[in-house]
């Protein structure tokens, strides 16, 4: 794995006046582009298999230029290629889940967030010793299978925008849809409205939501359309379906904005703040964008049941800004953002603290 002060030495290297920023034309690319260009950064395109052409009906959005792999895991021989055009890489779920977590930590590139983070996230028993131990409340798990007596939520490992998971209600569901060759997770199916909040947190702004290491900011939220799980009420009860070999999927196909009640956020910004006081603790920090995902119950608690440790695709409808953004500054999209916080290490030579 790359180290920060290995990263530190790549950057020491760089003409900090042609920084770049780049990123694997996917996921959420379209905004980081954008927004690296309004802050008069240059772009670099990683597009795996073929250039893709849409890119070229949205001009914004749109990078500099591309480098063209034949698969993920080749990106990794052109590390040296994007340290000779001054590249930041800036991750998001498709690059470092198609890449893979383990090349992604090795891949000889300054980062922009921490790289240690990602060991936490895609197992979900740490990603639940990190959640609990910062003191949010989490969906109960099942550790064994024949003990399900009530509805369940099944993920695997990683992300997977939603791929694989399904619910099960009794042990019979469980079979019918674990695939063993994956590792997975159990845990109790929670009543009530999915909100996905979008952080960003700074450990170099100075004006803000204080927090003892930094300025944390909740930019926007949606919630997740899916592939068909939305739209299966209508055909009848999943038991009558399954006979049918028809099963839910979670599947994200798109997002959808959302404003939370007000007196909600409170709420909000003291469980971004327990999660990335205790990501200091456990791994060095939490820093730039990231994404609890929860579930408000009836009696409007949070029940947070996964973190996403960077841009997520939930953000994508806000590239003009969002509700909450809009209140900090006009136009100001997640990835607009990262490219002001580049920027902004930039100009105090302090980009080791958000770099690695």
């Amino acid at each position: 794995m790359v180290t920060n002060q290995q990263a530190a030495e790549m950057l020491a290297d760089y003409d900090k006046d042609d920084i770049k920023i780049a990123t694997v034309c996917s996921h959420s690319s379209l905004q980081i582009f954008d927004g690296a260009r309004k802050e008069g950064f240059d772009t670099i395109g990683i597009a795996v298999g073929e250039r893709p052409k849409f890119y070229d009906a949205y001009p914004k959005g749109k990078p500099d230029e591309f480098i063209v792999v034949d698969e993920y895991e080749d990106i990794i021989d052109k590390a040296g290629e994007m340290r000779d055009k001054n590249a930041i890489v800036v991750p998001h779920g498709s690059f470092v889940e198609y890449m893979g977590s383990d090349k992604f930590k090795d891949l000889e590139v300054p980062t922009f967030g921490n790289r240690n983070v990602l060991d936490w996230e895609s197992n979900r028993n740490k990603e639940r010793e990190w959640l609990t131990s910062a003191g949010v409340e989490m969906p109960g798990i099942i550790e064994d299978p024949e003990d399900i007596d009530q509805p369940v939520l099944v993920k695997y490992h990683g992300a997977k925008g939603g791929r694989g998971f399904f619910i099960a209600k009794n042990y019979t569901d469980f079979k019918l849809g674990i695939d063993r060759d994956q590792e997975y997770h159990i845990q109790e199916y929670i009543m009530g409205t999915r909100y996905y909040m979008h952080y960003f947190f700074s450990p170099i702004k100075q004006e803000g939501y204080q927090m003892d290491r930094g300025v944390l900011e909740m930019l926007s939220i949606d919630r997740r359309d899916e592939s068909n799980i939305d739209e299966m009420y209508k055909l009848g009860s999943q038991e009558e379906l399954r006979k049918m070999m028809i099963f839910p999927s979670f599947v994200v196909t798109g997002n959808v904005p959302v404003v939370l009640r007000e007196s909600l956020l409170p709420k909000v910004f003291e469980m971004g703040e327990k999660v990335v006081d205790r990501a200091y603790e456990l791994f060095g920090g939490l820093y730039g964008s990231f994404c609890l995902e929860t579930i408000v119950t009836e009696d409007l608690d949070f029940k947070v049941f996964e973190i996403s440790s960077r841009i997520v695709a939930g953000t994508n409808p806000f590239i003009s800004g969002s509700p909450y953004s809009e209140l900090m500054e006009e136009n100001l999209s997640t990835g607009r953002r990262i490219a002001r916080e580049i920027k902004l290490g930039i100009e105090r030579d302090e980009l080791d603290k958000i770099i690695t």
